[in-house]
Protein backbone atom coordinates (compact mmCIF):
# COMPACT_ATOMS: atom_id res chain seq x y z
CA UNK A 1 0.00 0.00 0.00
CA UNK A 2 1.38 3.43 -0.96
CA UNK A 3 2.28 6.11 1.57
CA UNK A 4 -0.52 8.24 0.09
CA UNK A 5 -3.13 5.62 0.95
CA UNK A 6 -1.78 5.47 4.52
CA UNK A 7 -2.24 9.14 5.47
CA UNK A 8 -5.75 9.99 4.40
CA UNK A 9 -9.23 8.49 4.36
CA UNK A 10 -10.38 8.03 0.77
CA UNK A 11 -13.73 7.53 -0.89
CA UNK A 12 -12.77 3.88 -1.46
CA UNK A 13 -12.38 3.60 2.35
CA UNK A 14 -8.74 2.41 2.04
CA UNK A 15 -6.97 3.72 4.61
CA UNK A 16 1.45 12.96 -0.49
CA UNK A 17 6.33 15.72 0.11
CA UNK A 18 7.96 19.01 -0.89
CA UNK A 19 5.74 21.13 -3.22
CA UNK A 20 6.15 20.68 -6.97
CA UNK A 21 6.29 23.62 -9.42
CA UNK A 22 3.01 25.53 -9.28
CA UNK A 23 0.33 24.31 -9.43
CA UNK A 24 1.58 21.46 -7.26
CA UNK A 25 0.26 18.33 -5.66
CA UNK A 26 1.89 16.51 -2.78
CA UNK A 27 1.94 12.82 -3.77
CA UNK A 28 3.79 9.61 -3.02
CA UNK A 29 6.13 7.92 -5.51
CA UNK A 30 5.39 4.47 -6.86
CA UNK A 31 7.84 1.63 -7.55
CA UNK A 32 8.60 0.66 -11.17
CA UNK A 33 6.76 -2.36 -12.46
CA UNK A 34 8.87 -5.52 -12.72
CA UNK A 35 8.48 -7.65 -15.89
CA UNK A 36 9.72 -11.26 -16.02
CA UNK A 37 11.95 -12.33 -18.94
CA UNK A 38 10.60 -15.44 -20.74
CA UNK A 39 12.85 -18.53 -20.94
CA UNK A 40 13.55 -19.99 -24.39
CA UNK A 41 12.32 -23.52 -25.14
CA UNK A 42 15.17 -26.11 -25.29
CA UNK A 43 13.93 -27.87 -28.47
CA UNK A 44 12.06 -26.97 -31.60
CA UNK A 45 8.50 -28.14 -31.55
CA UNK A 46 5.29 -26.97 -33.19
CA UNK A 47 3.43 -25.06 -30.47
CA UNK A 48 1.25 -23.02 -32.85
CA UNK A 49 -1.92 -24.72 -31.71
CA UNK A 50 -1.28 -23.43 -28.15
CA UNK A 51 -0.48 -19.77 -29.00
CA UNK A 52 -4.01 -18.45 -28.67
CA UNK A 53 -4.81 -20.08 -25.29
CA UNK A 54 -1.45 -18.96 -23.84
CA UNK A 55 -1.95 -15.40 -25.09
CA UNK A 56 -5.34 -15.30 -23.38
CA UNK A 57 -3.87 -16.50 -20.08
CA UNK A 58 -0.97 -13.98 -20.22
CA UNK A 59 -3.32 -11.13 -21.04
CA UNK A 60 -5.51 -12.13 -18.10
CA UNK A 61 -2.52 -12.07 -15.76
CA UNK A 62 -1.56 -8.54 -16.84
CA UNK A 63 -5.13 -7.27 -16.49
CA UNK A 64 -5.44 -8.77 -13.01
CA UNK A 65 -2.07 -7.28 -12.03
CA UNK A 66 -3.19 -3.86 -13.18
CA UNK A 67 -6.33 -4.10 -11.11
CA UNK A 68 -4.37 -5.08 -8.00
CA UNK A 69 -2.01 -2.12 -8.41
CA UNK A 70 -4.93 0.26 -8.81
CA UNK A 71 -6.76 -1.06 -5.78
CA UNK A 72 -3.64 -0.95 -3.61
CA UNK A 73 -3.40 2.79 -4.26
CA UNK A 74 -6.93 3.55 -3.14
CA UNK A 75 -8.58 3.68 -6.56
CA UNK A 76 -8.29 6.25 -9.29
CA UNK A 77 -8.04 10.02 -9.00
CA UNK A 78 -5.65 12.94 -9.30
CA UNK A 79 -3.72 12.04 -6.16
CA UNK A 80 -3.84 8.24 -6.21
CA UNK A 81 -3.12 5.39 -8.60
CA UNK A 82 -0.23 4.60 -10.93
CA UNK A 83 0.63 6.52 -14.10
CA UNK A 84 1.71 4.58 -17.20
CA UNK A 85 5.47 4.18 -17.68
CA UNK A 86 6.99 7.38 -19.04
CA UNK A 87 3.79 9.37 -18.46
CA UNK A 88 3.37 12.31 -16.08
CA UNK A 89 -0.05 12.52 -14.43
CA UNK A 90 -1.58 15.96 -14.92
CA UNK A 91 -1.70 17.88 -11.61
CA UNK A 92 -5.07 19.41 -10.80
CA UNK A 93 -4.94 23.18 -11.04
CA UNK A 94 -5.73 24.69 -7.64
CA UNK A 95 -5.65 28.19 -6.21
CA UNK A 96 -6.86 29.24 -2.78
CA UNK A 97 -8.40 32.30 -4.45
CA UNK A 98 -10.91 29.96 -6.11
CA UNK A 99 -12.02 28.37 -2.83
CA UNK A 100 -15.22 29.66 -1.23
CA UNK A 101 -14.20 31.02 2.18
CA UNK A 102 -16.92 33.58 2.93
CA UNK A 103 -19.29 32.39 5.64
CA UNK A 104 -17.17 29.36 6.54
CA UNK A 105 -15.87 28.64 10.04
CA UNK A 106 -12.25 29.67 10.57
CA UNK A 107 -9.52 30.47 13.08
CA UNK A 108 -6.92 33.22 12.85
CA UNK A 109 -6.76 36.79 11.62
CA UNK A 110 -9.58 37.35 9.13
CA UNK A 111 -7.13 39.34 6.98
CA UNK A 112 -4.09 37.08 7.39
CA UNK A 113 -1.70 37.09 4.41
CA UNK A 114 -2.01 33.33 3.89
CA UNK A 115 -5.16 31.18 3.86
CA UNK A 116 -5.33 27.41 4.23
CA UNK A 117 -8.54 25.60 3.31
CA UNK A 118 -8.94 22.40 5.33
CA UNK A 119 -11.48 19.69 4.34
CA UNK A 120 -12.26 17.17 7.09
CA UNK A 121 -14.70 14.61 8.49
CA UNK A 122 -15.32 14.32 12.24
CA UNK A 123 -15.34 10.50 12.01
CA UNK A 124 -12.01 10.34 10.14
CA UNK A 125 -9.09 9.00 12.22
CA UNK A 126 -6.55 10.65 9.90
CA UNK A 127 -8.16 14.04 10.57
CA UNK A 128 -7.75 13.39 14.28
CA UNK A 129 -4.14 12.29 13.74
CA UNK A 130 -3.38 15.56 11.93
CA UNK A 131 -5.30 17.84 14.26
CA UNK A 132 -4.68 16.48 17.77
CA UNK A 133 -2.93 13.10 17.43
CA UNK A 134 -3.71 10.13 19.62
CA UNK A 135 -4.05 7.38 16.98
CA UNK A 136 -1.42 4.73 17.84
CA UNK A 137 -1.45 3.20 14.35
CA UNK A 138 -0.69 6.59 12.72
CA UNK A 139 2.85 7.48 13.72
CA UNK A 140 3.21 10.85 11.94
CA UNK A 141 3.09 13.51 14.71
CA UNK A 142 0.11 15.85 14.72
CA UNK A 143 1.10 18.86 12.61
CA UNK A 144 -1.83 21.18 13.36
CA UNK A 145 -0.81 22.30 16.89
CA UNK A 146 2.48 23.67 15.55
CA UNK A 147 0.75 25.26 12.57
CA UNK A 148 -1.60 27.06 14.96
CA UNK A 149 1.23 28.12 17.28
CA UNK A 150 3.67 29.28 14.60
CA UNK A 151 1.35 30.74 11.98
CA UNK A 152 -2.24 31.23 13.22
CA UNK A 153 -1.39 32.72 16.62
CA UNK A 154 1.20 35.04 15.03
CA UNK A 155 -1.34 36.45 12.54
CA UNK A 156 0.27 34.91 9.45
CA UNK A 157 -2.34 32.26 8.62
CA UNK A 158 -6.11 31.95 8.48
CA UNK A 159 -7.44 28.38 8.52
CA UNK A 160 -10.83 27.94 6.87
CA UNK A 161 -12.65 24.73 7.78
CA UNK A 162 -14.53 22.95 5.01
CA UNK A 163 -16.86 19.96 5.31
CA UNK A 164 -16.15 16.61 3.67
CA UNK A 165 -18.58 14.55 5.73
CA UNK A 166 -18.59 11.36 3.64
CA UNK A 167 -18.26 8.55 6.19
CA UNK A 168 -21.95 8.07 6.93
CA UNK A 169 -24.85 9.61 8.82
CA UNK A 170 -22.81 10.13 11.99
CA UNK A 171 -20.45 12.38 10.02
CA UNK A 172 -23.39 14.41 8.72
CA UNK A 173 -24.89 14.74 12.21
CA UNK A 174 -21.52 15.91 13.58
CA UNK A 175 -21.28 18.46 10.78
CA UNK A 176 -24.72 19.87 11.58
CA UNK A 177 -23.68 20.48 15.20
CA UNK A 178 -20.48 22.14 14.00
CA UNK A 179 -22.35 24.55 11.75
CA UNK A 180 -24.90 25.41 14.44
CA UNK A 181 -22.12 26.08 16.96
CA UNK A 182 -20.28 28.31 14.49
CA UNK A 183 -23.52 30.21 13.86
CA UNK A 184 -24.36 30.69 17.55
CA UNK A 185 -21.02 30.51 19.36
CA UNK A 186 -18.13 31.26 16.98
CA UNK A 187 -15.77 32.00 19.89
CA UNK A 188 -16.33 28.50 21.27
CA UNK A 189 -16.22 26.70 17.93
CA UNK A 190 -12.53 25.76 17.93
CA UNK A 191 -12.62 24.48 21.52
CA UNK A 192 -15.62 22.34 20.58
CA UNK A 193 -13.87 21.07 17.44
CA UNK A 194 -10.74 20.06 19.35
CA UNK A 195 -12.88 18.31 21.98
CA UNK A 196 -14.68 16.37 19.25
CA UNK A 197 -11.38 15.06 17.87
CA UNK A 198 -9.83 14.40 21.27
CA UNK A 199 -12.88 12.35 22.22
CA UNK A 200 -13.44 10.80 18.78
CA UNK A 201 -14.77 7.22 19.01
CA UNK A 202 -13.55 4.56 16.63
CA UNK A 203 -14.82 5.34 13.13
CA UNK A 204 -18.57 4.73 12.91
CA UNK A 205 -18.43 2.42 15.93
CA UNK A 206 -21.54 4.06 17.42
CA UNK A 207 -25.14 3.80 16.34
CA UNK A 208 -26.76 7.05 15.23
CA UNK A 209 -28.50 7.38 18.58
CA UNK A 210 -25.32 6.66 20.53
CA UNK A 211 -23.34 9.09 18.38
CA UNK A 212 -25.91 11.82 19.01
CA UNK A 213 -25.59 11.24 22.75
CA UNK A 214 -21.81 11.45 22.40
CA UNK A 215 -21.99 14.78 20.51
CA UNK A 216 -24.45 16.16 23.06
CA UNK A 217 -22.03 15.23 25.86
CA UNK A 218 -19.09 16.91 24.12
CA UNK A 219 -21.18 20.00 23.34
CA UNK A 220 -22.43 20.30 26.92
CA UNK A 221 -18.83 20.15 28.19
CA UNK A 222 -17.80 23.38 26.46
CA UNK A 223 -18.29 26.47 28.63
CA UNK A 224 -20.53 29.06 27.00
CA UNK A 225 -22.47 26.70 24.73
CA UNK A 226 -26.15 25.98 25.36
CA UNK A 227 -27.02 22.52 24.03
CA UNK A 228 -30.75 23.22 23.71
CA UNK A 229 -30.06 26.36 21.64
CA UNK A 230 -27.73 24.39 19.37
CA UNK A 231 -30.27 21.65 18.77
CA UNK A 232 -33.06 24.15 18.13
CA UNK A 233 -30.81 25.85 15.57
CA UNK A 234 -30.14 22.51 13.83
CA UNK A 235 -33.86 21.71 13.68
CA UNK A 236 -34.50 25.08 12.04
CA UNK A 237 -31.57 25.00 9.59
CA UNK A 238 -30.94 21.32 8.92
CA UNK A 239 -31.71 21.47 5.19
CA UNK A 240 -29.51 24.56 4.77
CA UNK A 241 -26.62 22.99 6.68
CA UNK A 242 -26.86 19.71 4.76
CA UNK A 243 -26.84 21.53 1.42
CA UNK A 244 -23.80 23.58 2.51
CA UNK A 245 -21.90 20.43 3.52
CA UNK A 246 -22.69 18.79 0.19
CA UNK A 247 -21.46 21.93 -1.61
CA UNK A 248 -18.19 21.87 0.37
CA UNK A 249 -17.57 18.23 -0.54
CA UNK A 250 -18.36 18.83 -4.22
CA UNK A 251 -16.04 21.86 -4.24
CA UNK A 252 -13.22 19.83 -2.72
CA UNK A 253 -13.71 17.05 -5.25
CA UNK A 254 -13.54 19.62 -8.07
CA UNK A 255 -10.01 20.52 -6.86
CA UNK A 256 -8.89 16.89 -6.79
CA UNK A 257 -9.55 16.14 -3.11
CA UNK A 258 -10.51 12.47 -2.90
CA UNK A 259 -10.74 12.01 0.87
CA UNK A 260 -9.84 13.47 4.25
CA UNK A 261 -7.96 15.38 5.37
CA UNK A 262 -7.33 17.58 2.33
CA UNK A 263 -5.79 21.06 2.09
CA UNK A 264 -5.16 23.91 -0.32
CA UNK A 265 -2.49 26.51 0.47
CA UNK A 266 -1.82 28.99 -2.33
CA UNK A 267 -1.53 26.80 -5.42
CA UNK A 268 -0.51 23.67 -3.52
CA UNK A 269 -2.84 20.73 -2.87
CA UNK A 270 -1.91 18.54 0.09
CA UNK A 271 -3.76 15.23 0.31
CA UNK A 272 -3.41 13.54 3.67
CA UNK A 273 -2.08 13.94 7.22
CA UNK A 274 1.39 14.93 6.03
CA UNK A 275 4.31 15.85 8.31
CA UNK A 276 4.65 19.43 9.57
CA UNK A 277 7.48 20.20 7.10
CA UNK A 278 5.11 19.75 4.15
CA UNK A 279 2.80 22.44 5.48
CA UNK A 280 5.53 24.87 6.57
CA UNK A 281 7.07 24.70 3.09
CA UNK A 282 3.75 25.54 1.45
CA UNK A 283 2.93 28.35 3.93
CA UNK A 284 6.43 29.88 3.87
CA UNK A 285 6.33 29.95 0.07
CA UNK A 286 3.22 32.14 0.28
CA UNK A 287 4.79 34.47 2.85
CA UNK A 288 7.76 35.34 0.59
Amino acid sequence: MSEDAMNRHTHSHSHQDAPSPQPSVVTAATEPEQVATPVAAPTKRDWSNLYTPIAIVVAGIFVAGGLMVGLSHGGTGATAGTAPAGAQAAAPSVNIKDVKTDGESYIGNANAPVVMAFWSDYQCPYCRAFEVGGIPQITTPAAFPDIVKNYVDTGKLKVVFKDYQFLGQNSIDDGEYARAIWTLYPQQYFAWREAMYNQQPEENSLSEAANKSHVEKVTSSITGINLQAVEANIAKNKATYDAAMQADEAEGASFGIQGTPGFIIGTTLIAGAEPLATFTAAIDAQLK
